[in-house]
């Protein structure tokens, strides 16, 4: 395993992170806790040395299970979770006033939360889970994060993006006031590229990069006879036309990394696709199972995609509205 700075931070991380959505439980069906347990322990066995959860994951389930793994773990993990928005609305709606979101007393009381949850007296990265550039002025976040900081409840503070909207953050990255931004960033997502990441290196604010197989798609596993139960996520995700969409994009993906001659698996080139920028600290695919979490981590010693694979695949960036 390789690993980065998270900006500023201090922090040494490795670059591939722990995405701990899908074992909350509830939006991600089909996995048990001793699988989420099983794979927790072996990508921790494997050098991965950051967890990325989520108050809202499970109800607080994920951040359970993640902190007892890191407790248990013998090593130095670093914990990241998240402050889910006071009115449960993702993405963040424009023109919704930052006290129906994030106000002073709500941030302090989720980072409470989790860090009972969690089982541990600071968290290394909390983050706002959701986020518009019409806050950025506002008191009450700035003055929660100043304040967790200085208590010693958390070390460093950051955002969660909306989808496909990576410019929302240019404006706070100038603040000085962050040290973290996560964002969606693949094979089919490379807007980032164009301004966030750029800043990110100049202002020395990490970048944790999600969704690195497009919620499954880039696993190429998934078909047109592929049906998800109604409860879990992926659903809502695929439905309509998306789902056709991404096979058809999928499949001249693979069209042209076979005619490449690339034989190595697509998942593992989709995640070093997200490891070969250099503003990328971390990027944290979901694991459930030992196998994921033992494929994912051995990406690392692979390294980056060489410049006519990046190329290659630079022609397969599908841009899309938040």
């Amino acid at each position: 395993m390789r690993y980065r700075k998270l900006g500023g931070t201090g922090f040494e991380v490795s670059e591939i992170g722990y995405g701990a959505w899908g074992i909350g439980g509830i939006q991600w069906l089909g996995g048990t806790d001793e699988e989420a347990r099983a794979a927790l322990n072996a990508a921790i066995d494997h050098g991965l040395n950051f967890i990325d959860t989520a108050l809202a994951y499970g109800e607080g389930h994920s951040e359970q299970l993640a902190g007892a793994a890191v407790r248990h773990a013998g090593q130095r993990i670093y914990l990241a979770t998240k402050v889910p928005p006071k009115n449960r609305t993702w993405p963040a709606r424009p023109g919704t006033p930052i006290d129906e979101v994030f106000p002073y007393g709500h941030i302090v009381q989720s980072t409470e939360q989790s860090l009972q949850n969690l089982g541990v007296g600071t968290i290394d990265l909390q983050q706002l889970h959701v986020w518009t550039p019409e806050w950025i002025g506002c008191e009450e976040w700035r003055r929660a994060a100043e304040d967790l900081k200085r208590s010693g409840k958390i070390r460093a503070f950051g955002i969660s993006l909306n989808s496909h909207a990576p410019d929302t953050a240019l404006e706070v990255i100038e603040t000085g006031l962050i040290d973290c931004v996560q964002v969606v960033y693949n094979i089919f997502e490379q807007a980032p590229e164009q301004n966030l990441f750029p800043l990110a290196i100049q202002r020395n604010v990490g970048i944790i990069a999600r969704v690195p197989l497009e919620e499954g798609a880039l696993t190429g596993t998934i078909d047109e006879n592929t049906r998800f139960d109604p409860q879990d996520f992926r659903a809502e995700f695929f439905s309509g036309e998306r789902k056709k969409q991404m096979i058809e994009r999928v499949a001249a993906l693979k069209r042209d990394l076979e005619a490449a001659g690339i034989s190595e698996a697509l998942p593992e080139v989709a995640l070093r696709f997200s490891i070969s920028h250099p503003a990328v600290s971390t990027v944290i695919p979901g694991m459930r199972r030992v196998r994921h979490a033992l494929s994912n981590c051995a990406v690392s010693e692979r390294g980056p995609l060489d410049a006519k694979t990046l190329a290659l695949l630079r022609r397969h960036a599908w841009r899309r509205s938040p």
